[in-house]
This record gives structure tokens, sequence and C-alpha cells, in this order.
């Protein structure tokens, strides 16, 4: 167990549910840890417990240059005692970025590798003997698991929706096996061109899903992930003024973007109450400029 690891707390959206005349609850994970926030933890805690049950000693994993995955997975091998090592997609540069910095603070051996060789990642397993591996973003069963008890922390069956950013897919597997069936699971997609991410959750999730009561949105990715363009900066400063909530450029401004903007389509039925998962990542906020961001 991490040092530091606080219980998620729920807070609402007062002048969003004012607005609309519904209830609006956000899941705080961003505030659980100062580095392995948000969904992150849940998504690894198995996998380490399950490599140092295997007697392993270093752990293998994959990520880009601002990958919150990478610098939690950084952390908390160095708190479990475990050496690791994160191969990296792309070429090294002469400045690496914040959370590449931080990672190898936190002891992290870094290897750069071309996107064709990242691509190909049952290689690194066998170039890398005697590791245990974790795929990118904790991806696979175990990071579902994980991820479905995020809901167990809390009081949850009120909500008639819970809402969540989603990637690979990996966090909104675990909600869904651990919501109940009569609530629907709403993702925010931000992947541009991942249209196939339904079919990929409904694979994760392994046992059989209605899928009436699960939603993907492609529409809130602004141009593909980590992209940025002035109006989300706008929005994030805005919705900063308004619930003082903190969101990062790449899930959770465009999670609680794209929620709003279902709210004005009036896409959630009256007497709706929603569920809106922060799932962290605000470390990725550091590759801005000073001064761009309120908070």
């Amino acid at each position: 167990m991490l040092n530091q690891l606080a219980k998620p707390q729920i807070q609402r959206l007062s002048s969003f549910s004012k607005e609309y005349n519904i209830i609006i609850d956000v899941l705080r994970l961003d505030r659980i840890h100062p580095i392995v926030s948000g969904n992150k933890w849940y998504k690894l805690k198995y996998y380490l417990n399950d490599a140092i049950k295997q007697n392993k000693k270093t752990v293998l994993t994959f990520g880009g240059a601002y990958s919150n995955h990478i610098i939690a997975t950084a952390f908390a091998c160095k708190e479990f005692g475990l050496k690791s090592i994160g191969i990296i997609r792309g070429e090294e540069s002469l400045v690496i970025s914040a959370t590449l910095k931080q990672a190898k603070l936190f002891g992290m051996d870094l290897h750069f590798v071309s996107r064709k060789e990242y691509n190909n990642k049952n290689n690194f397993a066998q170039k890398y003997k005697d590791t245990y591996v974790i795929n990118e973003g904790g991806a696979g069963e175990l990071g579902i698991l994980g991820a479905a008890d995020i809901l167990k922390e809390i009081k949850y069956k009120n909500y008639t929706h819970i809402i969540c950013a989603c990637g690979t897919g990996t966090m909104i597997s675990g909600l869904i096996k651990s919501s109940n069936l009569n609530q629907k699971i709403i993702g925010i997609a931000v992947l541009k061109g991942f249209e196939g991410l339904e079919k990929n959750i409904i694979e994760q999730v392994n046992t059989e899903v209605d899928a009436s009561r699960v939603k993907i949105f492609h529409d809130y990715h602004f141009g593909g992930y980590a992209k940025h363009p002035i109006n989300l900066i706008k929005w994030m400063n805005f919705f900063w003024q308004r619930e003082h909530i903190p969101t990062d450029i790449v899930y959770t401004s465009k999670l609680f973007y794209g929620v709003n903007d279902l709210l004005q389509k009036n896409y959630f039925p009256k007497n709706s109450n929603l569920l809106i998962i922060h799932s962290g990542g605000l470390q990725g906020n550091s590759s801005l400029p000073l001064g761009q961001l309120l908070f």
C-alpha cells in the first residue's frame, strides 16, 4: 500500500447542478495521492502485488513522453522496492519532458525507441528477461480488476449515469463490471479514430454486457490524444472559475467539456443523477507555458 493514500471524496458541481437542475457529482480521484493520483493506483495495485508474489525484482512498462502511467509506475515501484524500466515511444531529445525527468528521479530506467519498435511490445519482454511486464496504461485483466474497485470506495448506487474519460478503455471496463445493471456507463473518448473502442471494451469486460447501458462519445477529442487547442484551454479556465476543479489537457478537460455539451443538448433525462470520475493526470499540464492556466 502506498504512503499518503487518501480515501476519494465526492464534490458536487454546485453551479452546473443548479443550472441544469440535476445532481452532478465528481469523484475526486485526483486527490488520493500527490503522485500516483487518479485511476493510476487502481490500475497498478494488483499488478504490483502480483509482481512481488512472483518474486520479480523489476517492472517493465510502456508509455509516451507525457504519460501519467509512466510516472505513476516509477513512483509506485520505488515505494514497493521494485526497479522499473520504461519503454518510451519516440526518439530521445536533448530536453526531455518534465514527466520523464520525474520518472528518472524516482529511479526508472528509460529506454527510447522508435514508434515502429514500440508497436512490437512482445519483443521487449524477450529482450528484458525476468521482468514483470505491465501493459501501457495498466491495460489488462488486473488493471480492470483494480478499476472495478473505484466504485467500491463510495456510495454509488443512487447514480443513474457514471461517466469517465476513455483511452484504451481499461477504467470504463472496470466500472461496467462493478456498477449496477440499471446504471448507464458513459465514456468520453480522447483518442481520435478509435471507433472500435466499444468492441474493445466489451471484449475486455469478458462477460455478457447489455450494450444499451454503455455509450462512448467520440466527438470531444479536440483533434486527438493530448491535442489542446486554445478553446480547450479557455474551457479549462472557465471550468476552474466556476467549480474550482483543476483538469488536465489529455483526459479530464475533454471529459467535463463533453458532459457539459451533453447537458446543453438535454441528453440526460430529468431526475438523472450523474457521477463523473476525475481520473487525475494533472501533471500532464506541466508541458504548458506558465500562466496559460489559472490554476
